[in-house]
């Protein structure tokens, strides 16, 4: 099996034969000794010639599997069956898509279809750290060894080891997450979200970081964290203080500013729960959040930046959304059509919100 063939397949442009082909060597030889090897050997290969595009490329590819997943989970909620087969020829045909590919596979899989722990072992690959990532436009739960659980927003990654060891719990977030922490006084539990940390013994808190971001974002729901400024390598150089239930604090990477305000946390947490909320949100605010949450691209003309909305979607689609933006305020939307790409994807959605005439 050849790996331009793995990538016809994920790409939906196999021959009959060559499904067949894949089928048959997703069941009987995708984890064979040999089959193994050559995804060593292709990883190495690949580390040698990878360049700035490759990232683009498996971000889009994400998205075609994730699409596919998705387009199954709706037929198996109609029919009852078929799932299980398409997850296993899945996730085993990926695999020499390098093992990267392959981490990414089992560990989105088993959040979306709650698979049993032993099932989604990661081949005991060689590593002391795992990393997990939601793809855009779909959540993701994680249950850490500690019995904490994170739950990640739309395109957020999360980097946490294995098994805890030593006197903290640290993990890495880039995005948002909602961590509600087991409780373990001897070791504390530690986020680091850029060049800032928050540290909490047994609390739930929310933390947005995403990089695209000057500011970074922290909402306590209960318990209590303590946030400090980190250095190089992650080294502590200054306690910015504690926060307490109901509090929000946020940090500008450009100027070091921060602020703490009472706040209704249901704004900042509810998206754990399918919702947006906005809570006289202006229409900029409004744009990056379903910009990340539909992975579109939203530009607003200067003329409406004021407006502002207060309202709670649940589960809405997109243009309803934006339907109901255009009656609420005196605004329009003009949705443009995406181009296709020369790989036979297609370009992001753009939308530009501009005043009514």
């Amino acid at each position: 099996m050849t790996k331009d063939k793995i990538i016809k397949f994920l790409n939906n442009q196999c021959t009959d034969a060559e499904l067949d082909e894949t089928i048959r060597w997703a069941n009987t030889e995708a984890f064979s000794e040999e089959s193994i090897k050559r995804a060593f050997d292709e990883w190495k290969t690949y580390r040698e010639e990878s360049n700035e595009g490759d990232d683009e490329k498996f971000s889009l590819l994400f998205d075609k599997i994730r699409e596919r997943i998705n387009s199954e989970r709706q037929k198996r909620n109609k029919t009852g069956n078929g799932n299980q087969i398409f997850v296993t020829r899945l996730t085993r045909a990926a695999a020499i898509l390098l093992l990267p590919v392959l981490a990414f596979l089992f560990y989105t899989l088993s959040e979306i279809y709650d698979m049993k722990s032993e099932s989604v072992s990661l081949m005991q690959l060689p590593v002391d750290s795992l990393e997990i990532i939601a793809p855009v436009g779909s959540r993701t739960v994680v249950q850490l060894s500690d019995g904490s659980k994170v739950h990640l927003n739309y395109g957020s990654r999360l980097k946490y080891p294995r098994t805890f060891t030593g006197n903290t719990r640290e993990v890495l977030l880039t995005g948002e997450g909602y961590f509600d922490v087991a409780h373990n006084p001897e070791r504390p539990f530690i986020v680091q979200a850029g060049e800032f940390s928050i540290k909490a013994l047994g609390t739930a808190f929310n933390v947005m970081a995403y990089t695209d971001n000057d500011e970074i974002e922290t909402t306590l729901v209960e318990g209590k964290v303590v946030l400090e400024k980190s250095g190089p390598e992650g080294k502590i150089i200054k306690n910015v203080g504690a926060i307490l239930p109901g509090q929000h604090v946020s940090y500008n990477i450009k100027t070091g500013a921060v602020s703490c305000t009472e706040v209704n946390v249901e704004k900042y947490i509810a998206w754990k729960d399918g919702k947006l909320v906005f809570d006289e949100a202006n229409i900029l605010q409004v744009a990056e959040r379903l910009s990340r949450m539909f992975n579109v691209t939203i530009e607003v003309d200067d003329d409406i930046k004021d407006y502002t909305y207060t309202v709670t979607f649940v589960d809405e689609p997109l243009f309803q959304i934006l339907n109901l933006m255009t009656i609420a305020t005196p605004v329009r939307y003009n949705a443009l059509p995406r181009s296709k790409l020369s790989d036979g994807t297609y370009s992001k959605q753009k939308i530009i919100f501009g005043k009514k005439q």
